[in-house]
């Protein structure tokens, strides 16, 4: 069973740990310094959280898969509609080794595609050939995504409560 994953750079890692475990009824699945990933039944949800000063911005959104012929056929899809992507790699990211794929959406959100195939202790990105950016496709470095605003208008400031 495939599910979503989103990855959320939050501010406080102990309040989020908190919101979200009372939000998804569960706790954490993995805790690391600065990291926390949820592996949550219902809704099926991957939900990571990356602690650093740019709270309330997506770090990346994906799709965890079962098996890396998953992922291997999601690259083949996307690039067979003239999507951009940075091919299949092994990679290690995020306390994890990884099958995964990349593709950046038109305003900049990252996608990962991705089966995980073990866990490890490093945080940041390594292809297992070469050196890159954590959780990011090496090539791409979008500004972050603002959750939960208006974009634009007078009340650009004011929390909304809709998508």
């Amino acid at each position: 069973m495939s599910r979503l994953q989103l990855a959320l750079n939050v501010t406080d890692l102990e309040a989020a740990v908190d919101f979200y475990s009372r939000l998804f009824a569960t706790e954490p699945a993995k805790r690391k310094p600065g990291y926390a990933n949820y592996e949550i039944a219902d809704p099926p949800l991957k939900l990571v959280l990356f602690e650093g000063p740019e709270g309330g911005t997506i770090n990346h959104l994906g799709v965890e898969t079962d098996t890396p012929d998953e992922v291997l056929a999601a690259e083949s899809r996307l690039t067979g509609t003239g999507l951009a992507t940075t091919g299949v790699d092994d990679t290690v990211c995020c306390y994890a080794t990884k099958v995964e794929t990349w593709v950046t959406d038109p305003d900049g959100a990252r996608w990962e595609w991705y089966v995980k195939t073990g866990d490890t202790d490093q945080l940041s990105y390594e292809l297992l050939d070469d050196g890159a950016v954590c959780c990011a496709p090496p090539a791409a470095e979008p500004e972050p995504v603002s959750l939960g605003r208006r974009s634009g208008g007078r009340d650009s400031d004011t929390p909304t409560g809709c998508c």
